[in-house]
């Protein structure tokens, strides 16, 4: 985090499928060693599975899941006259979506289907449905706050 001054926000290209800025961002959050087009593929056939799963369109249930994964508030450490509080704080709506699109991809990843779309689409429609692991992230995320909440005052 610089002292001077405040970093410019770059603006981000939409995706050319679906015309999409969030979709775009979780491209890129999917991609590895730079392989733009192999994660572009990797979202669109989970979106074609997802669709030919739910029967809904994918973008409404991808968005559904974001939605669903994003946490409101986490803990951050504070060290206060030699003690250290989980201190709950709110969470800013970029990282609020960094957070969630970082946890929905690691939790797919670490599923046991066959092929990383399979394993997307499984999360995606876990996810759009209150269930798997990055919910059940995010509800430890805010179990954790709850718990601390008597440390609140310590907010800087």
């Amino acid at each position: 985090m610089p002292r001077r001054r405040e970093v410019p926000v770059r603006e981000i290209i939409p995706d050319s499928k679906h015309n999409s800025k969030l979709v775009a961002k979780f491209i890129r959050a999917i991609m590895r060693d730079g392989k733009k087009s192999l994660a572009e593929s990797i979202l669109y056939d989970a979106f074609n599975i997802v669709e030919s799963k739910a029967g809904d369109p994918p973008l409404k249930i991808f968005e559904q899941a974001l939605d669903n994964v994003k946490p409101l508030i986490e803990v951050k450490s504070r060290r206060v006259g030699g003690s250290t509080y989980q201190v709950p704080t709110e969470i800013r709506p970029s990282r609020r979506t960094a957070l969630g699109i970082r946890w929905i991809i690691s939790f797919s990843r670490s599923r046991s289907e066959r092929g990383m779309s399979k394993k997307l689409a499984g999360e995606l429609l876990d996810a759009a449905n209150n269930k798997g692991a990055s919910i059940k992230k995010k509800e430890d995320t805010h179990k954790m706050a709850e718990a601390n909440k008597a440390f609140a005052h310590f907010r800087w």
